[in-house]
């Protein structure tokens, strides 16, 4: 999959599909109203009319189903007829999963996506998870061979009744620039999964600054860039003392964008520990593997900030990325050591793996004193009992506003990258991190009290609880991976959480923000002062 490109168009064109094989997919009820007229192209001589509607009525979903339609060179696959209300009606996850196991093989190959209008963006990042990037297989070297894989949306009509049916250019005007939302999306979809998906021993603090420069150069941005003993002259005692042993050391990057006419200042902080053994507080055996993830946050961040400029953003957006690899040496952090960090309090440590929010912790004190920001939205691979709390598939989100909750919960659900609520009461939780000779420890006291909630709030400490500001927390250590892979995630969430920001109409599509939500009173009574942010 690595060698592969994807390609969105309005019309894919007709082919044999013995010279490029095809995928058609879509929930049941929407390939019924395709009509034959439309795919005959694309299936014959192959395929017949009347051997398509056979295979239509074979297919039963439960939750989905597929039937060959010639050799392995033509498929049709069903989604879900229907999902629950905490799932993303694009049925994102089966997306993924069908073009894996059903999209034939083949150098050029087209996927025909049948779907309703809002559900193109999530059906696009879906598609693109299944398309990875990293490899070091020997054998995949040798296969030079450049594949592409030509996906065509074909839009229903969202009524019960007579549907006309038309193509993604005829019925959206899916002009070149919307193409590009979609491509650029996806890029950032892949991009980060390949940061995610490659090992230290080549994604390091120094790698990862170069593809943040990278992504700079290609937007015009020159990033700033604090590191190594720069940050503990700085104050930055949370980034340094978390990557102060490891060979490449530690950084604090950030991506500015700041338009003429900005109304505001957004900072997205993403968690970028490029591995993780746990420090002396080491992992073991079974828990180490799979640290190259920890950076998924951050990952995610670049990916997303690459596809926001590129679709034109206009507020002041701010990437920070806090890099640093949590090795084990002479010169690492022990437990009871003291660090003051940027905000100005200090940390007793008593647990060195519960580094991410003190990385994160330097980074939304330096959003909030340097940049400004009106709004600040950390994402993290932060904790194990995330998966626990909201499982494999949905990331966790604590705020300190409800309609922020709430416009996560329906950004993912737009998007298909899933986020569900964690408790946000720091009057009863915060206690967890009392130290008698620090301002607070890193760790909580009670590993059973909420811990993902607790360490989202270890890291609202750090601008303070009575910040009149959005803060925004979104723990994605499960879903940052399916299995060995990584997944992208995070950057359809950002794109669909802050699109009432950008130029792009896509993006304004799946925005949930600029619409009504369902709102909670309380939080401190702060939400009617700030909540018409995005």
């Amino acid at each position: 999959m690595a060698n592969v490109g994807l390609q969105f168009q309005a019309s894919a064109g007709d082919a044999d599909p013995q010279s490029r094989p095809l995928l058609l997919l879509g929930q049941l009820h929407h390939l019924h109203r395709v009509p034959w007229s439309h795919v005959r192209g694309k299936l014959q001589p192959r395929v017949t009319e009347e051997l398509w509607q056979a295979a239509l009525s074979t297919l039963n979903p439960n939750p989905t189903d597929s039937c060959p339609l010639y050799l392995n060179y033509a498929t049709v696959a069903a989604l879900p007829c229907r999902v629950s209300r905490h799932n993303s009606p694009s049925a994102t996850h089966f997306i993924t999963r069908l073009v894996r196991t059903c999209l034939p093989p083949g150098v050029h190959r087209c996927i025909v996506m049948v779907c309703e209008q809002p559900e193109v963006f999530a059906s696009a990042c879906a598609l693109a998870r299944a398309f990875p990037l990293f490899t070091h297989r020997s054998g995949a070297s040798r296969r030079l061979e450049k594949k592409t894989v030509t996906v065509e949306f074909f839009l229903v009509g969202q009524d019960n009744g007579p549907v006309e049916v038309s193509t993604l250019q005829e019925r959206m005007c899916f002009h070149l620039h919307q193409h590009k939302c979609l491509a650029n999306a996806t890029e950032g979809v892949r991009l980060a999964a390949r940061i995610v998906d490659t090992p230290c021993n080549e994604m390091n603090t120094d790698t990862f600054l170069e593809e943040i420069n990278k992504v700079g150069k290609e937007l015009g941005i020159v990033p700033t860039i604090i590191r190594d003993e720069e940050l503990k002259t700085r104050g930055f005692g949370g980034i340094y003392g978390v990557g102060k042993a490891a060979l490449h050391p530690p950084a604090l990057a950030v991506l500015s964008h700041t338009p003429d006419g900005a109304t505001q200042t957004i900072a997205w902080v993403g968690k970028g520990i490029v591995y993780d053994t746990g420090g002396l507080s080491i992992k073991g055996k079974t828990t180490m593997p799979g640290m190259k993830r920890d950076c998924g946050g951050a990952a995610a961040v670049l990916g997303a900030f690459r596809a926001a400029i590129k679709q034109g953003f206009k507020d002041n957006l701010h990437a920070v990325f806090c890099l640093a690899e949590n090795s084990v040496g002479p010169n690492a952090t022990r437990p009871d050591d003291i660090h003051l960090l940027y905000s100005g309090k200090t940390v007793e440590i008593n647990n060195t793996d519960a580094e991410g929010r003190l990385v994160l912790a330097d980074g939304v004190s330096y959003a909030c004193k340097d940049l400004g920001a009106d709004i600040i939205l950390d994402m993290a691979t932060l904790t194990g009992a995330q998966g626990i709390a909201t499982g494999k598939y949905h990331a966790a989100v604590l705020t300190n506003s409800a309609e922020w909750e709430a416009a996560c919960v329906k950004a993912g659900r737009k998007c298909g990258d899933l986020v569900h609520p964690l408790v946000y009461c720091p009057e009863l939780h915060f206690s967890e991190f009392t130290s008698a000779v620090a301002d607070m420890k890193n760790s909580v006291a009670d590993r059973d009290n909420s811990p993902s909630s607790c360490a989202g709030l270890f890291i609202a400490s750090h601008i303070g609880f009575d910040w009149p500001g959005v803060w925004v927390h979104l723990d994605i250590a499960a879903p940052v991976h399916a299995g060995e892979r990584a997944t992208g995630f995070g950057v359809a969430l950002l794109l669909a959480l802050f699109g009432r920001a950008s130029e792009d109409h896509l993006l304004n599509l799946v925005s949930p923000l600029g619409c009504e939500v369902d709102v909670e009173e309380g939080d401190m009574g702060r939400d009617s002062k700030r909540r018409r942010l995005v």
